[in-house]
């Protein structure tokens, strides 16, 4: 059984019909057409499309040849209906890409030119590599159906995994060497000049949207950007609070689950709320039960004046790779955002390719199997970082102690809504607060912490109870306004929410 939480099936299935349309719409040759002749307007030659269409998640890409120029393009488009906050996504990747361009050794495809066009919409066009083939095939178990999830191959010899762990850590060392003042999204605030001007818009976010129909108006407003990291770890628990409140469909099993995902929500924003979340695991973390038994050895990144790029979707499959395997570019700059330093300190969640929540054979398995490849990890990565510059931060050693203190879990939870709950009361909670009574059952977890919850946020949890057991009685996707879903989430952070 899978740790990952429902999302909202009946959202899903409307999601499921928007894309079914969104690829008719992007295959029509009118579409192909239009794009071939806004290619010839923007770089004034004869432009033709070259088949076939590479679509992807939430982005379709129109390989173009040039008259007379070299290499090919991509004309690459958000996706119709499925990308959240599509110009602001668009913008703020070809600024990311030509960030990292400018100012990291780390290979990425050339923007030639970016925007929003009153006939295309927002758009990018850049170089194209010539590859198809990303790190994660040389990585992955073979596959028949390449609609299947990859997962790495259990049958990899130990000489080629770290070869390939290497290359994957030079580039993961390369975009963690800017620092930035400011935790947001990059943008050109003038030419070839760019700036944290934006808000972070997360693969998180997006799903949110998608398959839970939750309303974007809850999001932190456009231009919003953070001084200190535990401004937006409390942003990200404040996100986790709206899946549980405005999620309609499939959100909760019974009363009791509702309170135990209510119970972790509250003291996870508790702990976000007092700074305590951007010091776990570290030197400076004196607060948690873990800490008293095992302390940590690194001190924690500044929190307030030095901040990283982060990508929620930077992994193998995106860094592009030719015959021999050696790495041409990373792609996909979409959900990247500067982000707090502390998780750029996690070994990278994409060991084994496949996400915890996900993994057939539960999630215990997949820490227990991650585990082992984590080693070989640290080995490439302390290698990679013999050859590198003096000054850069070391992080072969944050990431083996990330591991060990649980500060991987802590990140990886505040990020992504439906892995948050298995995730809290699995690897967090005793860590946080102390050990349980043995076997609690999963839905009655609530009973164990709702003492260290403030009278308000005692008082509110059964009118949430009663309200989301209500919704249970019928399945619909519920509107809201802009107004209504700000109040209704401000009365259960006891806040007014600008």
């Amino acid at each position: 059984m899978t740790a990952r939480q429902d999302s909202d099936n009946v959202a899903w299935d409307r999601s499921d019909e928007l894309w079914e349309g969104a690829i008719k719409q992007v295959r029509l040759t009118s579409t192909c057409r239009k794009v071939e002749a806004f290619a010839e307007r923007m770089f004034g030659k004869p432009a033709t499309f070259v088949t076939p269409l590479i679509i992807g998640g939430f982005n379709v890409l129109y390989p173009i040849r040039i008259e007379g120029f070299y290499p090919d393009v991509l004309v690459r488009l958000p996706c119709p209906n499925q990308a959240v906050f599509p110009e602001e996504k668009t913008l703020a990747e070809a600024a990311t890409a030509a960030y990292i361009s400018q100012h990291t050794h780390l290979p990425v495809p050339k923007v030639f030119y970016s925007g929003v066009d009153s006939d295309i919409g927002p758009y990018m066009i850049i170089q194209d590599l010539g590859s198809r083939r990303g790190m994660g095939q040389a990585l992955e178990t073979p596959r028949e159906d390449p609609n299947e999830t990859p997962i790495l191959n259990p049958e990899i010899s130990e000489s080629k995994l770290k070869s390939l762990y290497m290359k994957m850590a030079r580039c993961v060392l390369q975009l963690a060497k800017p620092a930035f003042p400011r935790i947001g999204a990059l943008v050109e605030t003038s030419p070839e000049s760019y700036h944290v001007t934006g808000r972070p818009i997360t693969l998180n976010m997006t799903n949110m949207v998608q398959v839970s129909n939750i309303p974007k108006s809850i999001f932190p407003s456009e231009g919003t950007t953070y001084q200190t990291a535990d401004e937006w770890y409390a942003v990200l628990a404040e996100m986790q609070i709206a899946t549980l409140l405005f999620q309609h469909n499939d959100m909760i099993s019974s009363e009791d689950d509702c309170r135990t995902k209510y119970v972790a929500r509250q003291l996870f924003r508790k702990l976000a709320k007092q700074g305590r979340l951007s010091t776990f695991g570290f030197i400076e973390d004196d607060w948690s039960a873990s800490s008293k038994n095992t302390r940590a050895t690194l001190p924690a990144p500044s929190g307030s004046d030095s901040f990283r790029l982060w990508s929620d979707d930077f992994r193998p499959v995106n860094v592009m790779v030719d015959e021999n395997d050696e790495v041409l570019g990373a792609i996909d700059w979409e959900y990247a955002y500067v982000g707090p330093t502390q998780f750029i300190l996690d070994s990278p969640w994409w060991l084994l390719l496949d996400v915890p929540e996900m993994w057939d054979n539960g999630i215990e398995n997949w820490a227990s199997l991650y585990e082992s490849r984590l080693k070989t990890w640290l080995s490439a990565m302390e290698e990679v970082e013999k050859d590198s510059s003096p000054g850069i931060l070391l992080l072969s050693a944050y990431m083996r102690e990330s591991w060990e203190t649980g500060r991987f879990w802590l990140n990886y939870a505040a990020r992504k809504s439906w892995a948050f709950d298995t995730i809290y009361w699995k690897y967090l909670d005793q860590r946080f607060f102390g050990k349980r009574g043995d076997d609690v059952p999963t839905e009655e977890l609530w009973k164990t912490r709702v003492h260290l919850l403030s009278e308000e946020e005692r008082a509110a949890m059964e009118p949430l109870v009663q309200t989301k057991i209500e919704e249970t009685k019928n399945r619909v996707l519920v509107e809201w306004n802009d107004a209504e879903a700000r109040q209704r989430l401000s009365s259960l952070l006891f806040e007014e929410i600008a």
